[in-house]
């Protein structure tokens, strides 16, 4: 697949996503979602495991920040210029703020709290499909896309923040936002090669996120099956805190490929 064809397929898929969407209804934050199955009171922290749980994503947050702005011997860093680490750096920052905003929403979880967690985490999803796409298809391609990835990250939640407090919730938006780029990314994964090695890593990154997904569905039957011991949802967040990990791991163990494999068109 050649470079025009993929960015084709990339506005195509955003075209055709945002019309099928938008076709249905305002879609509604359901306000059963807040009543979290684990609402244990520990140490003086209402809803302790689901707030604790966010530490994962402040750790790796931490390995993240020396990895791509301290540690020297990595290829990421001492191969690419501070531009080429910028879409990673706003995913960091994404990871970083999603552990924050998380642990804040679950103090109190309601659909203002709940602002602060989602916002953060559009942040993570564009700056990784920036991302992607500068490694895969172009740098500068990746670079000018950042910008107008996180407006539409940010307008996302805004949107579905002021429908909800005009009564008329509308999750649409964040729903094209965070699901979108994780149909494209596989797609580019497939038909494009970097000029860094272990890009398949990003299928593993993939997958932990999926499972967070699944986790995060039967909340309630994993707080069952595990005795009452911890909830799906905070699995949830320890899967995509190991999912952001794989996404580090792999900017660490790669090396540049001096003649990248070349795909067919």
């Amino acid at each position: 697949m050649t470079r025009q064809q993929t960015f084709t397929l990339i506005y195509g898929s955003l075209a055709i996503a945002s019309l099928g969407i938008f076709l249905l209804p305002p879609i509604p934050q359901d306000l059963q979602y807040h009543n979290f199955v684990d609402q244990r009171h520990f140490c003086g922290v209402d809803n302790f495991m689901d707030v604790v749980s966010n530490v994962g994503f402040l750790l790796v947050a931490i390995y993240g920040t020396y990895l791509l702005l301290i540690q020297r011997h990595c290829a990421t860093v001492s191969e690419s210029s501070l531009q080429e680490r910028l879409p990673w750096l706003v995913f960091l920052c994404g990871v970083f703020l999603t552990g924050l905003g998380s642990a804040w929403y679950h103090l109190e979880p309601n659909n203002s709290t709940l602002v602060w967690d989602r916002l953060p985490m559009t942040i993570g999803f564009m700056g990784l499909f920036a991302a992607v796409i500068g490694e895969l298809i172009s740098r500068q391609w990746g670079l000018r896309l950042l910008p107008i990835l996180l407006l539409v990250g940010f307008y996302s939640v805004y949107h579905w923040h002021i429908t909800e407090q005009a009564g008329r919730g509308d999750l649409r938006p964040y729903a094209l936002v965070q699901f979108l780029p994780m149909v494209l990314v596989p797609i580019m994964l497939l038909s494009h090669r970097s000029v860094w090695t272990r890009q398949n890593d990003l299928f593993i990154v993939l997958i932990w996120y999926l499972l967070a997904k699944v986790f995060e569905f039967y909340d309630a039957r994993v707080f069952s099956l595990t005795g009452e011991t911890i909830s799906g949802h905070s699995i949830k967040h320890l899967c995509a805190a190991i999912a952001t990990w794989q996404v580090f791991r792999m900017l660490a163990r790669r090396q540049r490929i001096t003649q990248p494999e070349q795909t067919p068109n």
